[in-house]
């Protein structure tokens, strides 16, 4: 008989004790060196801005609590939890992450002197390197964002990784790595060895969107359990599995909306006050030196008339 109570609300936010604690160690880990590193920062004298720590600290907070409270013991019995933590690793850690400018803040806090240069020398050549470039192409991010639900939900992946000691942990791992894959070229604002133009990476929300959704769609349609993993919760709970499948397509349906609409806001926003940056350049250097572009066209102009008008004659 399984000793976990019945799954409650008060339940999944206990602290899980059982629980492998990789992910949480590392979100306290990187929210203690997000916090150092901006106070670093501001104690320089150069401003930090508290939305990105708050951003930053955010996402760190929810890996904390989708991985180390009990909603991860119950992640191993119900899909619909699963499917929960799925989707926050994948969709609302990853954006939140990205907007607090993580890169920004190691190389505005790190020491350019002592261990602190091989640091951002080797953060830099990681950067610049082919790998990370053939990583954060479009080619490469969007297929594994999506296989992400397809590949691993419509064929026997799942319950295979998941059969393995550490397989729950591998794919939460690989779900937040994936999100985080497809996210930093789409808001990242620090430097990367690509970078998309705003249209570019407007049809990549917008190719991805609508695709991740239908994973929903399929999940309340089928009429039999996808995946075996999930088909003997303990008794006691009196979980009907077809029904929690139904539960966890509909989440997969509706979680990913809202985040999705408020990533294309930001997007949205970012690419208006770039346009105006450029427009607003694009003047001051008209007034300074007369707008050299315009006079150039206009002499070239004048010179194709220069030599229509003997013709005429």
């Amino acid at each position: 008989m399984n000793d976990t109570p019945p799954p409650s609300i008060g339940q999944m936010l206990e602290w899980d004790t059982s629980a492998l604690p990789l992910l949480p160690v590392l979100g306290v880990v990187l929210a203690l060196w997000y916090w150092t590193g901006a106070q670093r920062v501001r104690a320089s004298g150069r401003p930090w801005p508290w939305h990105r720590t708050a951003c930053f600290l955010g996402g760190c907070l929810l890996l904390i609590a989708v991985t180390g409270l009990k909603v991860e013991s119950y992640g191993y019995e119900l899909f619909s939890v699963w499917m929960f933590q799925h989707l926050t690793l994948s969709m609302a850690i990853p954006p939140l992450w990205v907007l607090g400018s993580p890169g920004l803040l190691l190389l505005r806090s790190t020491p350019h002197r002592g261990i602190g240069r091989g640091v951002l020398a080797l953060a830099l050549s990681a950067l610049r390197s082919q790998p990370a470039r053939w990583m954060l192409h479009p080619g490469f991010t969007i297929p594994v964002f999506l296989f992400s639900y397809y590949g691993i939900y419509l064929s026997p992946i799942f319950d295979t990784v998941s059969a393995l000691p550490a397989g729950h942990v591998s794919l939460e791992i690989f779900f937040l790595a994936s999100g985080l894959l497809f996210i930093m070229p789409v808001l990242a604002t620090g430097p990367l060895p690509v970078r998309q133009s705003y249209l570019g990476r407007c049809f990549d929300l917008f190719v991805e969107m609508p695709l991740h959704v239908f994973i929903g769609v399929v999940l309340m349609m089928a009429t039999k359990p996808l995946l075996t993993t999930f088909v003997d919760p303990p008794p006691e709970w009196g979980v009907d599995v077809m029904q929690d499948q139904q539960l966890a397509g509909a989440l997969a349906w509706s979680y990913g909306e809202p985040v999705a609409l408020v990533v294309v806001v930001i997007f949205a926003m970012r690419w208006n006050r770039d346009d105006k940056r450029m427009n607003a350049a694009l003047d001051r250097r008209a007034e300074i030196d007369g707008d050299s572009d315009l006079e150039a066209y206009n002499n070239f102009l004048r010179s194709l008339s220069a030599v229509e008008r003997p013709e005429t004659r």
